[in-house]
């Protein structure tokens, strides 16, 4: 089974933080499904105290329960003997992402125009 780390804002929620205004409806479908399979869920996003607390209730409202919030699975501390701090998940899934492939693209780009104000 895989584990997945979702980020809340813009993306389990529309926001304009701290307001959380509406349900992304696709990405709060698709961690529920993934979870109904049996995958794990870890909501990781930067949102900290009082805003933390208000989005795990909204997302417990939405009928999402995480197995860890900001922090790895239970059993990865366990493992480890202690909180890395560093989420570890297969999948990341946040609205500001960039692919292995995305950043290989610009250093290409980059490279490319290097290359051109050499000559």
């Amino acid at each position: 089974m895989a584990i997945y780390a979702i980020d809340f804002d813009n993306t389990l929620a529309i926001t304009r933080f701290p307001e959380i205004i509406a349900p992304n409806k696709k990405m709060v479908a698709f961690a529920k499904a993934v979870k109904a399979q049996g995958h794990q869920i870890i909501l990781w996003t930067s949102r900290a105290g009082a805003d933390l607390e208000n989005a795990v209730e909204w997302c417990r409202l939405q009928g999402l329960v995480f197995d860890a919030v900001n922090e790895p699975l239970p059993e990865q501390i366990k493992r480890w003997g202690n909180d890395t701090r560093k989420i570890y998940a297969d999948y990341y899934i946040d609205d500001k992402n960039m692919t292995i492939a995305q950043v290989e693209s610009t250093m290409n780009q980059i490279k490319e125009i290097m290359e051109e104000i050499a000559e």
